[in-house]
């Protein structure tokens, strides 16, 4: 399904997010989501950081979409998610927002490279550019040479690869990890959050979520949430990043 353009004031720039007065709340009274707003930039790098039980991860179902708040308004890439229906939620997801989760989510009997190419099944894009496209990702996140591997020949670090070549194939806005090192050993959680703020020089929005706070204060923006309300925000980066500002980077690393 195609999207129509967003509403938006003349010459305003559109947030990648915005959040205002979000509100979250569940059967037996708990409050997940204390009126939070918040608002990420294009070509940001930011951590919404905080405990378990803190809100962070409702935060990031809401962000994504996943899940719809019980009170205030949520824009993604400038549309008003809460009159969307369904469909368009799901056209939504497709076009301006990837997901990289903690324990990566691979279909255990495809190679990577129909991994990655499964992240573009509900984007209407053909079979053959499908398989262009995964192909041209995993070179991205520098697993070229594995492209016919399952997932039981892969490494860790290389499945969380392989999980961010399929959130980026569909070339999205916004780039939402969950916990991305939390299932790695150090050296292949550098090597993700490395290949993490490539992708945000490139000009992707990026938004990690962790209870690390060692994670969490490397990244340029950390915003701190506690018992559901945004404790702390250290503010956005003074200069976004442009796609055409990609670097490039030799070598791969397991």
């Amino acid at each position: 399904m195609t999207l129509p353009a967003p509403a938006r004031g003349p010459g305003a720039p559109v947030p990648v997010v915005e959040l205002r007065d979000v509100t979250k709340s569940y059967a037996g009274g708990v409050h997940a989501l204390r009126g939070v707003s918040l608002t990420v930039g294009a070509g940001e790098l930011l951590a919404i950081v905080g405990p378990s039980g803190s809100g962070k991860s409702t935060v990031l179902n809401v962000i994504g979409t996943l899940d719809a708040p019980t009170t205030g308004t949520v824009r993604v890439a400038g549309y008003d998610v809460g009159r969307m229906p369904d469909a368009r939620l799901s056209a939504l997801r497709a076009r301006h927002i990837g997901f990289v989760f903690q324990h990566f989510h691979l279909a255990a009997g495809r190679d990577a490279l129909d991994n990655v190419a499964d992240g573009l099944l509900y984007a209407g894009v053909p079979r053959r550019e499908r398989g262009a496209r995964a192909r041209a990702a995993l070179e991205r996140v520098r697993l070229g040479h594995r492209v016919g591997h399952r997932p039981a020949e892969l490494s860790g670090g290389e499945k969380q690869r392989v999980a961010i070549a399929r959130a980026l194939v569909g070339e999205p806005d916004l780039l939402l990890a969950d916990e991305p090192t939390g299932a790695l050993d150090t050296a292949s959680g550098e090597v993700v959050m490395e290949l993490l703020r490539e992708l945000n020089a490139a000009g992707t929005t990026v938004c990690v979520i962790t209870h690390d706070t060692e994670i969490a204060d490397a990244l340029p923006r950390r915003v701190r949430f506690r018992d559901g309300r945004i404790a702390s925000d250290s503010g956005t980066q003074a200069e976004p990043r442009t796609r055409s500002q990609s670097p490039t980077r030799e070598g791969s690393a397991r």
